[in-house]
């Protein structure tokens, strides 16, 4: 009898090996593991909200507005702006009611449709001036002065001194809608005392009948408690209050950071909702057509205004899209206005927002395209939006689109990361970080939709640098085993610059803005021939110490030694801003061991040493040269060249060291520096200043050397004209001040030679070397 195979043990067994690779995959520390964790740390925050996080949203938000060019804002708003114009014309601020009634009048005969107030009237005004007419009343009264012309004119003067009854009537009369402004306080620990209940019911009556008709409930059990909800209101005087159309709240509700992005549409007080001062004046404006608050059941679906839809949060707030800087909406100042200085027809058919601007008089706020921005245009901006139907929103559908983005960025950064050079995976990285950036900001100003920046590029951000972390930590013994086997070879800085970027190993290199340092020992050749072979190297090994052990001490990278000749490298392969600094501290430094040495090496019968140094900076190819059997750590260019020109150069100036004009004008002020002379170098067409480093800049010289210096400068000017007698006569001069000037000396020599044989017409003052 043939057993049966057990292929249910076997299904079982595979199973198994697969849930075991994947649980390892998952919890072990891997590439899978770290993008899981990213991705749902991500989420996380996201979810729960991170404060800082948020408030760097707001920042790419503003900077996303700040993008934008200005818009033209709607023909049917018009600001009249309490200024400083209107100070100067009018006095200080608050004015007597009877100057607003006035102006009520002076808007509603030209043809204003909607009047709105940025300002409350909450308390009455004084009445100093009826108690002043009533006393007079009551004089005559005691005198019995009985005359109908003092009854009539202390009738008319009572109506004429209660300024809140004028400006209440001229209110009634306006052909003009008009909507007064209130505020509310909103929280009472930031009020700092407690309003009695009697007070806040008298405050609520006043505005009861300015809340919104129309408010629709997706269920019956839903509440009002989405939207924010007052402690209490200040509203106006019930004499205004029962004359106005309506009145609308002008509180503001700034994010966080303090910035005002959104305008509350909706305020709750008691069991009622009010709508803000601009929601009124745009819906009185179009004919005060069905205006609902639409609650869903979780939050505020829409206010809708006619077959007008305006999109709100949670919570009732409008997300504002703001036109431009301050005084982007047209304005008049009401100065004008009261004095009739403008024009016929300028408020016929316009919404006209009444508010203040000047100093110290209006509510100033902090916006996304300003820090300073008066809470008027705020309101203005409102009205706009509502009127031109030009919207910013943060639709429902932008958390899934927030959620994708974090968990696709996550997990393509994770996918081919891995998969990738570190090169490569930074251009994926970029190219992610771009492409989500470019996408976010077309949607914002193309649909005006907000939609998260900050938490996706986090998500990228947290697997790109786990991912890193994670292939420098596994491939660390391959990186000390490559350090063991060329430590011997290259200088500790090229190794580690070879770690940092493997790349480097290969042919080729940068092109970098550096500085090269030579120096060579004069007199070598004599060395050989006097002290022999042995002892030669051994001198020289000692003179080598000395002199690199002052191109270590400004970091730079020592080249080479060929013979006498010593190089060095400032700025790479290490990053040196101050590269061309460090190169000429060691020249001077060089140059001081030099001659101390040069003073023991004397007084023991030794030769004194004498040497030449250039040194030049510009743009040079840098990193390893040579062929694929063998290559070296160096530099390449012109300006490499040129340094070593320099170097020799010094023999013929006699000077110990000379620099290029491009490092001269990296070290201007740091260094004692001395123009010698225009030179066109063997192998150079384009002409160059050179210079003479003399000290670090402080360092006193003698005074008959500074006297030699100023002496030259003036034979330089004189020998580039072609004045040779001048410029012989100033050489001699510096001679004579400082006679072991090398340079006075070189130029001297050449004067009287071109004064017996004088350089054609075209010469440019250049002196054209022949020998390297």
């Amino acid at each position: 009898m043939k057993a049966k195979p057990v292929t249910g043990g076997l299904a079982e067994v595979r199973y198994e090996m697969r849930a075991t690779r994947w649980i390892r995959a998952v919890f072990s520390v891997n590439p899978t593991s770290l993008t899981i964790g990213s991705v749902s740390l991500v989420l996380a925050l996201y979810l729960s909200g991170v404060p800082i996080l948020d408030l760097v949203e707001l920042r790419t938000y503003d900077l996303r507005f700040r993008s934008l060019a200005p818009r033209e804002p709607s023909p049917a708003l018009v600001l009249a702006l309490i200024d400083e114009k209107s100070l100067d014309l009018e006095g200080r601020w608050p004015w007597r009611r009877s100057r607003i009634a006035a102006l009520v009048d002076a808007l509603s005969r030209d043809g204003a449709r909607v009047i709105g107030f940025d300002v409350g009237f909450l308390e009455p005004e004084e009445a100093s001036s009826i108690e002043l007419i009533e006393e007079f009343a009551r004089t005559l009264d005691s005198l019995a002065i009985e005359r109908a012309e003092l009854d009539d004119f202390i009738d008319e003067s009572r109506r004429d001194a209660n300024s809140d009854l004028l400006l209440a009537s001229a209110i009634q009369r306006s052909s003009a809608s008009v909507v007064l402004g209130y505020f509310f306080h909103m929280d009472p620990d930031e009020l700092g005392y407690q309003i009695e209940s009697t007070e806040i019911e008298r405050q609520l009556e006043r505005i009861r009948d300015s809340s919104y008709p129309i408010v629709m409930r997706a269920r019956s059990d839903v509440q009002i408690s989405f939207v924010p909800q007052a402690y209490a209101a200040e509203g106006n005087i019930p004499i205004l209050a029962e004359a106005a159309d309506a009145s609308g709240y002008f509180s503001l509700t700034p994010d966080q950071d303090g910035v005002v992005r959104w305008m509350p549409l909706a305020i709750g007080a008691g069991e009622e909702l009010y709508p803000p001062l601009g929601v009124l004046m745009a819906w009185r404006y179009l004919g005060s057509p069905k205006l609902v608050v639409r609650l869903g059941a979780y939050g505020v679906d829409e206010v809708q205004m006619g077959d007008r839809s305006i999109p709100t949060d949670e919570s009732g707030k409008l997300l504002l899209n703001y036109l431009g800087p301050p005084m982007t909406f047209p304005h008049v100042s009401v100065g004008d206005i009261l004095s009739g200085a403008t024009p016929a027809g300028t408020f016929d058919d316009k919404i006209v927002l009444v508010g203040a601007t000047a100093t110290g008089t209006y509510d100033m706020r902090t916006t996304p395209l300003s820090s300073v921005y008066p809470g008027v245009e705020i309101h203005a901006t409102a009205i706009e939006n509502i009127l031109t139907g030009s919207f910013m929103t943060r639709p429902n559908w932008s958390k899934v689109y927030d959620l994708f983005a974090i968990v696709v960025l996550g997990c393509l950064a994770g996918i081919i990361l891995p998969r990738l050079s570190a090169f490569a995976g930074l251009l994926l990285f970029v190219a992610l970080f771009v492409a989500h950036v470019a996408v976010a900001y077309q949607l914002f100003t193309s649909y005006g939709a907000w939609l998260n920046i900050v938490y996706p590029l986090l998500a990228l951000a947290f697997n790109y640098i786990a991912l890193t972390v994670y292939s420098y930590v596994t491939e660390e013994r391959e990186r000390k085993k490559i350090k063991g086997a060329f430590e011997h070879y290259v200088a500790p800085e090229v190794i580690e610059g070879m770690l940092q970027d493997p790349s480097r190993l290969k042919l080729g290199g940068e092109q970098k803005v550096l500085t090269v340092l030579f120096s060579d020992l004069q007199g070598f050749t004599s060395f050989a021939e006097r002290f022999g072979p042995q002892q030669t190297f051994s001198l020289l090994s000692e003179y080598y110490a000395r002199m690199t052990e002052q191109v270590f001490a400004q970091q730079g990278t020592l080249k080479e030694y060929v013979g006498d000749e010593l190089m060095a490298i400032f700025g790479a392969p290490m990053d040196q801003a101050d590269h061309a600094q460090r190169a000429c501290s060691a020249a001077l430094g060089m140059r001081e061991f030099r001659h101390a040495m040069s003073e023991e090496w004397v007084a023991i019968g030794r030769p004194p040493l004498i040497a030449r140094t250039g040194v030049n900076s510009g743009p040079m190819l840098v990193g390893n040269l040579g062929s694929e059997y063998r290559f070296s750590y160096g530099v390449l260019g012109d300006d490499v060249n040129l340094g070593s020109r320099l170097e020799g150069m010094n023999k013929l100036y006699r000077t110990e060291i000379l620099i290029g004009e491009h490092t001269a004008e990296l070290v201007d002020g740091l260094f004692a520096l001395r123009e010698i002379d225009l030179v066109r170098v063997v192998g150079k067409q384009q002409p160059v200043r050179i210079y003479e480093l003399l000290a670090h800049s402080g360092t006193p010289l003698p005074a008959e050397q500074q006297k030699a210096l100023g002496s030259y400068a003036a034979a330089l000017t004189a020998y580039r004209e072609k004045r040779w007698d001048d410029a012989a006569g100033l050489f001699g001069e510096s001679l004579d001040q400082w006679p072991q000037d090398g340079p006075s000396r070189t130029m001297s020599e050449r004067v009287e030679t071109l004064r017996v044989t004088p350089p054609p017409e075209e010469w440019d003052g250049v002196f054209v070397a022949t020998e390297k």
